[in-house]
């Protein structure tokens, strides 16, 4: 992210894997947004080294600030919190909300079970095969920012028939 002059946006963390790619991107001289719950163990588990901190009231809150303030998003493996931010960022480009690209990070295949279910989705005609390419997915990180900067969004999106995907 560093080398590509990228400015993180992300829930400020110190542990997991965002505590991981916050140290990195901070270590190779990159600038960090942290926008956390301004709550009390939020604010204690923020990440010390942050280029800048924003405290925001709610969940749904400090998703629609990241959301504002990120041209492009990526999810690494993680738990619900990961999944439900994946979920509502890619619905809203889908939707015509956002014309914002949304990337994948599946390292060791953590998503390609979740995927599987997509892709079936797709075949079922509950998913337009659209908005599955909308999702960038890649299990390297260089060659998925490569392609997150490369995305351009389709068309049209909103009340296409599903038999048009």
């Amino acid at each position: 992210l560093a080398d590509n002059s990228i400015t993180l946006m992300c829930s400020g963390g110190s542990a997991g894997s965002i505590g991981m790619v916050v140290d990195a991107a901070l270590a190779a001289g990159g600038k960090v947004i942290g926008v956390v719950l301004d709550l009390p163990a939020e604010r204690e588990g923020a990440h010390p080294g942050l280029t800048e901190l924003q405290l925001v009231p709610s969940v749904s809150e400090r998703d629609a600030a990241l959301a504002d303030l990120s041209d492009g998003f990526l999810a690494l493996p993680g738990g619900l919190g990961t999944l439900e931010e994946l979920f509502d960022i890619w619905t809203w480009g889908s939707l015509g909300f956002n014309e914002k690209p949304c990337g994948l990070l599946n390292i060791a295949d953590y998503y390609t079970t979740l995927l599987k279910t997509v892709d079936d989705a797709v075949v079922e005609k509950f998913v337009r095969e659209t908005q599955r390419g909308m999702l960038i997915v890649d299990r390297d990180p260089e060659v998925l920012l490569r392609a997150v900067a490369d995305f351009r969004p389709p068309e049209t999106r909103r009340l296409m028939p599903l038999e048009d995907s």
